[in-house]
């Protein structure tokens, strides 16, 4: 069995994850580690990382996982470009996926998104609406930016350049063009996405549901399972899909 690590072992997607290994028979929970633990030993004793914790702690897991030659996913959110870079240069050491949203589904529904947007032309707007519980401290989601990418790539668009966010007052008529966002938060949804392309006369409306946080562990350890072999390199669960 394969030994997983899991950095954030005491938030929700760290406690949702070692639900999962307790019932799956082809990988094991190899220790966690929080705030002020030692990631360093929880690397060199497990075969794969898993890190659900924060930015804040992102580059001593990658410092870890390098020292130990350890694989690591990545699902940690509000990312920034640093962040990213070093992503990248651990990548040039390890096998590391990061993935905005572990979910298979998700990350299908951001191919097909791409697909559309490519598609269909300037004259078709298109929205992305994202919903998740009260206690959701960024916006938008990282889904949701994933998909907005995604549009963006399928458009031949620079998304940051391209995006309107925030809507309030007279705002004046919409950019064509543009991909628009729009974030609610309340109660305890786990996540809602639907990306609306629309054009006169017609609408055409993509979306995710997720009725429960295990979806995304599942998806979690399936990472895992994958990246666990590989080469260095940086991937994405678009990889684990064969997209």
């Amino acid at each position: 069995m394969i030994g997983i690590g899991i950095v954030g072992a005491k938030g929700r997607m760290g406690r949702a994850i070692a639900a999962v290994l307790e019932e799956d028979e082809r990988a094991r929970m190899a220790g966690g580690a929080d705030q002020g633990d030692d990631v360093v030993a929880l690397a060199e004793s497990c075969d794969v990382l898993i890190d659900f914790s924060s930015p804040a702690g992102l580059a001593g897991t990658l410092a870890a996982a390098e020292n130990a030659g350890r694989p690591v996913v990545i699902g940690t959110t509000g990312l920034t470009d640093e962040h990213h870079a070093a992503i990248d240069r651990a990548a040039t050491r390890i096998p590391v996926l990061q993935a905005f949203n572990m979910s298979l589904g998700v990350n299908l529904l951001a191919h097909l998104v791409r697909e559309a947007a490519a598609r269909l032309g300037p004259d078709w707007d298109i929205e992305i609406v994202e919903m998740h519980h009260r206690h959701k401290v960024d916006a938008p989601s990282g889904t949701a930016l994933l998909l907005g990418q995604a549009a963006a790539e399928g458009r031949g668009i620079d998304l940051a350049g391209h995006s309107e966010r925030g809507r309030d007052g007279i705002t004046g008529a919409r950019q064509s063009g543009h991909i628009g966002f729009a974030s609610l938060r309340g109660g305890s949804v786990a996540g809602d996405h639907q990306v609306v392309l629309a054009a006169e006369g017609e609408r055409i409306e993509l979306g995710h549901r997720a009725e429960s946080r295990a979806i995304f562990a599942r998806d979690a350890v399936q990472a895992a399972l994958w990246l666990h072999g590989r080469g260095a390199g940086r991937y994405a669960m678009a990889d684990v899909l064969g997209l």
